[in-house]
Parts: structure tokens; C-alpha cells; sequence
């Protein structure tokens, strides 16, 4: 195989991982999104936010917590409190944040062993 088919091979198989994204895939192909995961992980346990709150938490504007607030609510990473004005958010009480917050301390974890 010559290195042009290679390339074009290569490119092939990106576009087919972008078509048909796994989860981790879907979630992290949005640039906010690794800043956003990142400061849920880092709130106690059961506090509750508005957008803005987690926007000044993690860094970002107001806006962009907006723009992937569906997303999370989609993947179960928040979830609403309910009957709240204006609309209160927490870290979902999901398998998914589970398993989010048993790999980062995993990750934490090496090399300090």
C-alpha cells in the first residue's frame, strides 16, 4: 500500500468513526464539553446549580453552558431539580457518573502507587 492509499485509508476510517461516533466519541467531540465534565467532577456530591453557576466554575460563559446543557441532560451527566426558577441542575445520579467518576480516580491514581 503506497503512502497516499494509507493516508486515504486513514482518512476513511476517521469519517467512519465520526458518521458513527461511540459514546465517548459523541460526548468529546464537542470542545466545551472536557472543561464542563471536568468541573462537575469537581462539585460535592448533591449541589445543586443554575448555568451560570457551573459557567463560572468551570471557566466558560454562561453561553456555552447553554449550548451543551441538553447534551448532559442527554447523557445523564445532570440532571433538572425539579420544580426550580430559574432551572437548578446536579450531577445525575446515573450509572454513567459513576463510572465517569471511577475512571478519573483511576487516572488520578497512576503512578502514585
Amino acid at each position: 500500500m503506497s503512502s497516499i492509499e494509507h493516508v486515504a485509508d486513514r482518512g476513511e476510517k476517521k469519517q467512519l468513526r465520526m458518521d458513527h461516533p461511540s459514546g465517548w466519541l459523541y460526548l468529546t467531540q464537542h470542545d466545551a464539553i472536557p472543561i464542563l465534565v471536568d468541573a462537575l467532577l469537581d462539585l460535592p456530591p448533591n449541589r445543586e446549580f443554575n448555568k451560570t453557576e457551573l459557567a463560572d466554575h468551570a471557566g466558560v460563559t454562561r453561553q456555552t453552558v447553554g449550548n451543551y446543557t441538553d447534551l448532559l441532560l442527554e447523557v445523564e451527566l445532570i440532571e433538572e431539580v425539579q420544580n426550580t426558577s430559574p432551572r437548578r441542575y446536579r450531577v445525575a445520579d446515573s450509572n454513567v457518573v459513576r463510572e465517569l467518576f471511577e475512571l478519573n480516580s483511576a487516572l488520578n491514581n497512576v503512578g502514585t502507587k
